[in-house]
């Protein structure tokens, strides 16, 4: 145990810091091993749709993320060769025709709020993703951090082909910023299917691995997060996201202060001191 946690009153710690180890997951598989969580859409029979329930479930554990003190890395994969079909026609698209608006915009604002708790938790979020990501799944892999493909994924924001408005959970906000607005455009009017190597191009992707290695390709990226110094990743993640409301004198006034409390950090003091020293730091997140 550290000195600062021995430090932080117990009743402090109680309500803002939790192992999420030993979560049982209802709706879909968990799993942290050496700091990396591993959330794997479980429904490869039908190519791995969401329902109300797993919507629900994500939005819940990835806002209890920012209290764990035990994942410093987040991976998102699906089962079976497939990533996630988006929301599944039977047990969400049938049930949202009879709905009426309160309850329509209930079901928009969860998932919504998914988008919301993958971006405000501290920890770095990759995708692994192999074959179908559509709808819903495209959705999920934007809001990761980090997008580890295949050649034969196909990412598609199909929701016009449903007659729905490409505007979905943060699609037009967030997609442009990462493929650009004429490309963005593109995807969110016509429906079309991203292929792997088009979206590497693309920059939706930041790299194309084996079918049978992307899992592990993208494991192996978390855990090389996880060994960081996983305060100061978080610092950064909230930057990058708060930074697209600023302007750039706002941004480096932030940043300021931003690399000012990292700079009081103990992690800070221990790659001084491996450098001094001509090794390797080992960080420990505080």
């Amino acid at each position: 145990m550290n000195d600062s946690t021995e430090r932080l009153d117990p009743a402090l710690a109680a309500g803002n810091r939790q192992q999420l180890a030993g979560y049982r997951a209802q709706h879909f598989l968990w799993e942290v091993e050496q700091g990396v969580a591993t959330v794997t859409l479980n429904r490869p029979d039908r190519k791995n749709p969401l329902t109300f329930d797993s919507y629900a479930e994500l939005r819940d554990l990835f806002g209890r993320l920012k209290y764990a003190t035990d994942v410093h890395a987040v991976v998102v994969t699906g089962a079976g060769g497939n990533f996630c079909s988006g929301g599944d026609v039977h047990e969400i698209i049938g049930p949202l025709v009879k709905l009426k608006a309160p309850e329509l915009l209930m079901f928009t604002r969860m998932t919504g709020d998914l988008v919301k708790a993958m971006r405000a938790c501290p920890q770095p979020i990759v995708a692994a993703i192999d074959g179908i990501c559509a709808g819903a799944g495209a959705i999920v892999a934007m809001a990761s951090d980090l997008r580890f493909g295949t050649a034969r994924s196909k990412t598609a924001f199909l929701f016009n082909r449903v007659g729905l408005a490409g505007c979905d959970m943060g699609a037009c906000a967030m997609l442009p910023r990462i493929v650009g607005q004429g490309r963005a455009s593109e995807l969110l009017y016509t429906g079309r299917a991203l292929g792997g190597e088009e979206g590497e191009r693309w920059g939706f992707f930041n790299r194309l691995c084996a079918p049978e290695a992307v899992l592990a390709d993208a494991q192996a990226m978390a855990r090389d997060l996880a060994s960081g110094p996983t305060f100061a990743n978080g610092i950064t993640k909230t930057m990058l996201h708060q930074e697209w409301a600023m302007t750039i004198e706002q941004a480096i006034e932030a940043e300021a202060q931003a690399q000012a409390i990292c700079m009081l950090t103990e992690d800070f003091n221990r790659a001084y001191e491996a450098f001094v020293a001509k090794r390797k730091p080992a960080f420990e997140g505080n």
